[in-house]
């Protein structure tokens, strides 16, 4: 951590210095421009229009208006990112060397709910789209609408579950139908912004390593013509692994190729699926990994990889790197990967750090400028790259105590009854938390068992926890010592992540989702409480509250200069903070992730609030902040 925080002084140094690094160029797409005054006429303020350009196919590479062109594109999410921040990401892809950016495009980020779109603040993709053209940027737009990503059920919207029959990646007409109209309103958004149309979309993108899956073409060809039906009218390709190009393959469109760095190899499998000839795109690069809960934080040199960027550039192919900039997964929009059988289910953590050139704050790291380098040989020395942006500041703030506490059981909303347990997908919630309650006779030990806990629950009996289930493990049972009379039993449910990849796509309920038994006996007579937390719980008042479970504790801090920091969670167990109303997502003592990042954008000088739901320590008052990450510290569940 120490030659992070050196190589970071470094920078700012050299920028002070204005130091610019290698010269390299390209062709950028033309910002809008803004008309000049004529004299003896009113200045009009309605900017000009942009340029159109056309985006083809060569025989060996992509041409631009006419021209040969190469991309060299870095990935970066929009939800991923603070708003304020998009601008500062985009110049720093510009710094690298990328002339383009890629993106996905989320469908439960923009229809949470049937009918109800999305497109504001942080999900406005059309604006950052126009970001990216104002920063001189081309985009590679990706709306699947399956997206895999690390991201909560590979995008689709929870309420798809909801449609009996549906099946998500066919052509069910239930599936294909709700596909369509999100289509449409995606379209609404985008489709305006492609190159044809005087915007920076070069190239947007048809399902998503569908050859993992299936090998269905007339589903692909009906994704094409949805596609088209939506006003994607300029250039359509798809996207597999290596292993996987002729099965996910369209015929007539783009093969690009995913998990390689090897000219060889993507010359002959693009050339073997698209009539002998190019040109050659390399849409997910891997630099690094994803990380889970449980496991350690995946780190790859840059010299491992620098060598495969060389030769791609080299050999005149184009390539997106996946990630650029990985960010943050905030709230409870993670995934989660599971392969069936022995294999344990693997909740993704918050960050989304993926080891990137640019650290999860945005800041640049040794890999950026290693990868820098390496692109530098390929673009030309008569337009030069901007000098590398000093890393940010970053700061310690005071420790806050939150004195001011609630437990979540005095926090309930209205139940719905039902005499068996009811999923999230029954109760139209999308993510968050369910508390199960019932009551049960007491009296001695007895075993309770629930079938199935997707994906983590707190067992309470009276108020009081008495143990937990985490589906990573496989547990479903408890040993309770249960007081005469009878007995209140609580159970507080939380959805860890829909998978995002693979044939367990279909089996993504939430919740209890079978049924719960006591020494044998199955129990009814349910309420269910909804806690799905979609926005920032009310700050607790109480001094202090009664001892037990979960817990609510808030705080107000100061802050004299709004600066990036990090809480340090390591004295805490289990659950998710919001400041000034953002949810910045998940922490467990288990790591590997130990803080979570607070971005300076979404900090006030004056006042600030903080909320934090604690699972498992109750009682802990005190929250510390730290000026780093701490990314790869792993605990034993039981010391929690």
């Amino acid at each position: 951590m120490q030659n992070k925080q050196s190589f970071h002084r470094l920078l700012r140094l050299l920028a002070a210095a204005g130091f610019a690094g290698s010269l390299v160029g390209f062709a950028a797409p033309a910002p809008v421009a803004k008309p000049k005054p004529t004299p003896g006429r009113p200045t009009s303020t309605k900017p000009a229009p942009a340029p159109l350009h056309t985006f083809a196919l060569g025989p060996e590479q992509f041409l631009l208006d006419g021209k040969p062109f190469q991309m060299i594109s870095g990935e970066l999410h929009y939800p991923r990112i603070p708003r304020e921040a998009w601008r500062a990401r985009l110049k720093m892809a510009k710094a690298m060397g990328l002339n383009t950016v890629g993106t996905y495009v989320f469908w439960n980020a923009h229809e949470p709910q049937p009918g109800q779109y999305d497109f504001s603040g942080n999900h406005d993709v059309a604006a950052f789209v126009k970001m990216a053209q104002e920063e001189g940027l081309w985009v590679v737009l990706r709306p699947s609408p399956y997206v895999c990503a690390e991201w909560e059920f590979g995008g689709y919207p929870y309420w798809l579950q909801n449609v009996p029959g549906l099946k998500v990646r066919s052509q069910e007409p239930q599936y294909v139908a709700a596909y369509g109209r999100y289509l449409q309103a995606v379209g609404k958004q985008l489709a305006p912004l492609q190159v044809n149309h005087g915007g920076p979309v070069l190239m947007v993108q048809v399902e998503n390593e569908y050859g993992s899956y299936g090998s269905d073409k007339d589903y692909l060809a009906l994704n094409k013509k949805l596609f088209e039906q939506a006003g994607f009218d300029g250039l359509l390709y798809t996207c597999d692994p290596v292993n996987d190009v002729a099965r996910g393959h369209l015929p007539g469109l783009l093969p690009a190729v995913n998990g390689t760095d090897k000219p060889s190899q993507i010359r002959q499998l693009v050339r073997a699926n698209h009539g002998g000839k190019g040109p050659y795109f390399v849409a997910e690069w891997y630099p690094a990994w994803f990380d889970w809960w449980g496991e350690p934080h995946h780190t790859v040199p840059a010299s491992k990889y620098t060598p495969g960027l060389d030769s791609v550039l080299n050999a005149g192919m184009s390539i997106n790197m996946y990630m650029f900039h990985g960010g943050s997964t905030r709230g409870f929009m993670n995934g989660a990967n599971y392969k069936g059988g022995t294999t344990n289910y693997e909740p993704q953590i918050s960050s989304y750090d993926y080891d990137a050139p640019l650290d999860e704050a945005g800041n640049a790291t040794p890999k950026f400028l290693a990868f820098r380098q390496v692109i530098a040989k390929y673009r030309p020395a008569n337009q030069p790259l901007p000098a590398v942006p000093a890393a940010k500041p970053s700061a310690a703030l005071p420790a806050v105590q939150l004195t001011r506490a609630t437990r979540l059981v005095d926090q309930l909303p209205k139940p719905v009854a039902s005499a068996k347990p009811l999923t999230f997908e029954a109760l139209k919630q999308a993510y968050g938390f369910v508390l199960y309650r019932t009551t049960v006779p007491g009296g001695g030990t007895k075993t309770l068992k629930v079938q199935d806990v997707r994906d983590y629950a707190v067992v309470l009996v009276n108020g009081q926890r008495v143990g937990t289930l985490d589906r990573r493990l496989k547990q479903d049972s408890l040993r309770l010592t249960l007081p005469a009379g009878q007995v209140q039993l609580d159970i507080l449910v939380e959805n860890m992540g829909r998978i995002n990849y693979g044939e367990y796509l279909h089996q993504n309920t939430k919740g209890i989702t079978k049924s719960v038994a006591l020494d044998g006996r199955e129990l009814s007579n349910w309420r269910m409480y909804g806690l799905p937390f979609d926005q920032a719980p009310a700050a607790a008042k109480a001094a202090a509250p009664g001892a037990g479970g979960p817990v609510l504790r808030s705080a107000t801090f100061t802050v004299s200069t709004p600066t990036d920091t990090y809480l340090d969670l390591r004295a805490w167990g289990k659950g998710s903070v919001w400041v000034n109303g953002h949810n910045l997502g998940r922490y467990w003592g288990i790591g590997p992730q130990q803080t979570l990042y607070v971005p300076a954008e979404w900090l006030k000088k004056g006042a600030n609030d903080i909320t934090v739901l604690e699972l498992l320590k109750p009682q802990q008052t005190a929250l510390t902040f730290l000026d780093h990450p701490i990314l790869n510290e792993l605990r034993d569940p039981a010391s929690l």
